[in-house]
């Protein structure tokens, strides 16, 4: 069980007086937003705050995180970005959810505000390009590739995506469809709308696929799915896949314990972590009181180049959208710069560490790595 994290602010209630530096949080802490994912982010962004804090804050003063919950709702974010900006924060910061962190990122571009984006990694994070928002995820394009040649390299060409409706999964399937084309793989669509997990099953059969992806939110139905296949005596041989990420988290190995297992998944980490990254995350484990996934050290690596940036910057908003392409932050994953990626609308940390790894059925609670990009 998560040790507790230090409550949200009732809207009104922040520091007024000028004396902190003040960043908003927008973070997913209640359903239907991951809710568990957000309390990782924001672990990492608060233990970034503290260090800084202890260093001495900004230039004498303290930094303070803005907390607000976007429920995974994007109208609630771009409400929240209105307010932020009111209340004077100096940047917005974190998200997790791809459709969220894209409405959020189009309000912060038309108010002026910048917009660090901690997780989502939506290519198309704003309609136009911006010099307001930049990103830290790899964006969603270069990491899915890379899962797909992994699982070309695993020996699958006939891949089932059992898909909701979203932005975010159609922009999977399409990513892996034009990637896996060209090098004869073919991607089979099922549509979660029409199928029960049993009729999932009955398809994967008859189109012949030897991989289904898990293109659904945690928990349902892909609970229910991965259940279904693993006890299905025709699909033994079927891997089940989650380039999304849903089996990072320790919900998905107390939903489903050894079931889910083996179903490899991406992550943005290096194989092995340098001194900043260790000391980062023997603090994270001791605040989360479980291992911290990607996303707590993508929260830390948010806060720890705002904070560069208002040290060598100040807290002028425009000044500060100046200094993406001038950022080189030490993070806990490597070296932070912000560059123009091809087809990408935002600042870019191009790129992140990719790893496709997942959960070893000796022992579920470990990770293997299994491909690296």
């Amino acid at each position: 069980m998560n040790t507790p994290l230090s409550p949200l602010s009732p809207p009104g209630a922040e520091r007024t007086d000028g004396s902190a530096v003040r960043i908003g949080a927008l973070v997913p802490l209640t359903r239907p937003g991951w809710a568990e994912a957000g309390q990782h982010l924001l672990a990492g962004m608060e233990l970034a705050v503290r260090e800084v804090n202890d260093g001495g804050g900004i230039a004498a003063r303290p930094l303070e995180l803005v907390v607000r919950d976007t429920a995974a709702d994007p109208q609630r974010a771009a409400a929240a970005v209105d307010e932020l900006a009111g209340l004077g924060v100096a940047a917005v910061a974190g998200e997790y959810h791809s459709v969220v962190a894209r409405t959020a990122a189009a309000r912060a571009d038309a108010l002026g505000l910048p917009f660090l984006c901690s997780s989502a990694v939506l290519d198309a994070l704003t309609e136009q390009p911006t010099e307001w928002v930049a990103r830290l995820a790899p964006a969603q394009s270069h990491g899915w590739q890379i899962y797909a040649d992994f699982l070309l390299g695993a020996g699958h060409s006939r891949i089932a995506v059992a898909a909701q409706p979203s932005v975010y999964w159609a922009s999977g399937t399409r990513i892996l469809r034009d990637h896996l084309a060209p090098r004869g793989g073919t991607v089979i669509e099922l549509d979660m709308r029409a199928l029960t997990p049993t009729a999932v099953c009955d398809e994967l059969v008859g189109q012949r696929a030897t991989a289904l992806l898990l293109l659904v939110g945690h928990p349902d139905p892909a609970v229910s799915i991965v259940k279904a296949v693993r006890r299905d005596r025709r699909l033994a041989q079927v891997m089940m896949g989650a380039p999304a990420g849903q089996p990072e988290f320790a919900e998905w190995a107390r939903s489903l314990g050894d079931d889910g297992a083996a179903i490899p998944f991406l992550r943005y980490l290096p194989e092995r972590l340098g001194p900043l990254g260790v000391r980062v995350e023997t603090a994270l484990r001791e605040r989360l009181a479980e291992a911290p996934s990607f996303v707590a050290f993508e929260g830390y690596d948010t806060i720890a180049v705002l904070a560069q940036m208002l040290r060598s910057h100040g807290v002028d908003r425009a000044r500060m959208a100046e200094a993406w392409p001038r950022v080189a932050v030490e993070g806990t994953r490597g070296q932070i710069q912000f560059s123009r990626a091809p087809g990408i609308s935002v600042w870019q940390w191009a790129w992140a560490p990719v790893q496709v790894v997942d959960r070893d059925p000796a022992d579920p609670d470990r990770l293997r790595v299994l491909h690296t990009g």
